[in-house]
């Protein structure tokens, strides 16, 4: 059991690494329509994964431990406070986006320093959704199964491929080496399985509490989805409007949502 947790907490930092691995192969300059696409399709497998992953399993739970119509009640107490921590985080922590906004406190840090802590803050509640789901399975508190949980990591796995080559081309088209973009692209990733795993740590304590787990990780994927990914597929490239963002973020939900309703 512990091996199987294991290598679901480690498979979505891999597709963060793969990503990160096509600065090898592609152009200096990464195309404002393939950022738009990526970040869309991102934005379709997080919002998916946010409901039928960890929303849904948390008003599940919330049911069956006696809120009968009530169950809502931890989704929407957990939904919030999700958002509400990662916009803390924002303010406290200075990034910069790919569009090169300075966002929280003033510092020294360099561009590429601020640009890995905008991607880090964004992989913090992905591992967090995975943790829960396989610390839910572990426990038996939450009605998920292994292979939902499997599901939901191959989906942020899926999407974290995108967002690896996302942060490691800008990286090498603002003067780092391809070696250094993508090793510093892989070092945004390993915040997943250690988010994971603390969430696994504290959720075998607090039983009880799961559903409001499960949507906390929902309510920060959602925050991540509304402030970061969205803009960016939505953004104008010039003059031009482009409908690019909004067929990749369709095709991402969808597939998604395959994953869950066939793993699950």
């Amino acid at each position: 059991m512990t091996g199987i947790i294991a290598k679901g907490l480690l498979i979505p930092f891999f597709g963060t690494a793969l990503g990160s691995a096509c600065v090898f192969f592609m152009k200096k300059e990464m195309s404002t329509k393939l950022q738009k696409s990526l970040s869309g399709f991102a934005a379709g497998v997080m919002i998916a994964a946010a409901v039928w992953s960890l929303l849904i399993p948390s008003m599940n739970q919330a049911t069956e431990q006696g809120m009968g119509k009530l169950g809502f009640i931890p989704a929407v107490i957990g939904f919030c406070l999700g958002m509400l921590f990662l916009l803390l985080l924002d303010v406290i922590t200075p990034h910069m986006h790919l569009n090169e906004t300075v966002e929280g406190p003033k510092s020294k840090f360099s561009k590429t320093t601020m640009m890995i802590l905008a991607v880090t803050l964004h992989n913090i509640p992905e591992g967090m959704a995975v943790g829960v789901l396989y610390a839910g399975w572990y426990t038996g508190a939450v009605q998920v199964s292994a292979t939902a949980a499997l599901a939901l990591a191959i989906g942020i796995a899926i999407q974290n491929f995108p967002e690896g080559a996302i942060i490691s081309m800008p990286l090498h088209s603002k003067g780092c080496s391809k070696t250094k973009a993508c090793w510093y692209g892989v070092l945004t990733g390993i915040v997943e399985p250690i988010a994971g795993l603390l969430t696994i740590l504290l959720a075998q304590f607090v039983v009880p509490v799961l559903p409001y787990l499960l949507s906390f990780a929902a309510g920060a994927m959602i925050y991540v989805v509304v402030e970061e990914l969205v803009p960016e597929m939505a953004a104008e490239d010039g003059d031009q409007h482009s409908n690019t963002g909004t067929i990749m973020f369709m095709i991402g939900f969808s597939l998604m949502m395959m994953l869950d309703v066939a793993l699950g």
